[in-house]
């Protein structure tokens, strides 16, 4: 069973529709990538699990229950734009905030004194919030969010502000987190990351969804029968050796070795059989696209498709 489900889901504003009809379902102990350019409603989708406004139609379920209002408790939500209390103390702050989630004060203590010391920011506990940087506050704000050990995690853009090392910082945390049993919603425009960390995605465009599934079956449904192969004294003949059975995309040589891109409609070992004759192979290996391509060419077929 998925521990969230959201159904036909839409909300509208005024003259626009934020979310038409918009069904995503989450599996248990997974990171689920929310994918969509700006305006595509995604966060739309984030404010209504949160219940922070409910939608016109549609239902939401976790745990197979209807989302009801005190399950904003079994809910742990990192937004885009943070929002901490400049003037207040950080260790103050993130004890107030730990209370409101319904941790005791002893326990919310000690999980902060846990998390600021894994995170090493033990010396800002009486710093006023403003006296941090932006990285720090982020760093706050997502301890604060998963001090709970809620049942869903929503991180929207969590790596943004943060340098290479504090992004693998927080990124082997979110790991962590899903291998001791969390569910997490990833919202992100960085494409890298959702290959790196999700298990599977959602793609919304213009507030509908327009593709689901695992991160590894989308790449192989994009699949394009196109490989790499670097060759060692390359006999120069490969397109007229293939005609119309290969298309040579690139070739280019760097000292002795010849890389070739082709694009084919014969299986690879054909393709491997036919190149043996015209140099030894130093590699071989087939180019599945990356999500960065897949997430450019649907939103722009798309959004094409909508505006005709």
């Amino acid at each position: 069973m998925d521990l969230f489900n959201a159904v036909n889901v839409t909300k509208r504003f005024a003259n626009h529709t934020a979310l038409d009809k918009v069904s995503i379902s989450v599996p248990p102990q997974s990171i689920f990538g929310l994918l969509g350019p700006n305006g595509a409603g995604k966060t739309t989708l984030i404010r209504i699990i949160n219940q922070i406004t409910g939608p016109d139609e549609g239902e939401l379920f976790l745990n197979g229950q209807k989302l009801k209002p005190s399950d904003v408790e079994l809910i742990g939500y990192l937004p885009e734009e943070r929002g901490l209390y400049k003037k207040m103390k950080v260790g103050e702050q993130a004890l107030y905030l730990a209370q409101l989630k319904g941790l005791s004060k002893s326990v919310a203590m000690k999980k902060l004194k846990y998390w600021f010391e894994k995170f090493e920011i033990q010396a800002w506990w009486g710093r006023k919030v403003e006296e941090l940087s932006k990285g720090m506050q982020q760093k706050v704000q997502f301890i604060v969010t998963i001090l709970h050990d809620p049942k869903l995690l929503i991180f929207d853009e969590p790596f943004s502000g943060f340098d290479p090392i504090n992004v693998n910082l927080l990124r082997d945390e979110i790991l962590n987190l899903r291998s001791n049993g969390a569910t997490i919603i990833f919202s992100t425009h960085n494409m890298a990351s959702v290959e790196e960390l999700c298990d599977h995605i959602a793609l919304i465009n213009k507030s509908k969804k327009i593709l689901e599934g695992s991160v590894k079956d989308v790449r192989k449904q994009f699949r394009s029968d196109t490989y790499e192969l670097d060759m060692l004294h390359a006999s120069g003949e490969i397109q007229q050796a293939f005609g119309n059975d290969v298309l040579l995309v690139d070739e280019r040589k760097e000292d002795e070795i010849t890389h070739i891109k082709v694009k084919t409609i014969i299986g690879r070992n054909e393709l491997l059989q036919k190149m043996i004759p015209l140099g030894e192979i130093q590699s071989f290996k087939e180019v599945i696209p990356s999500m960065n391509d897949i997430f450019i060419s649907l939103v722009q077929k798309d959004t094409k498709e909508q505006s005709n």
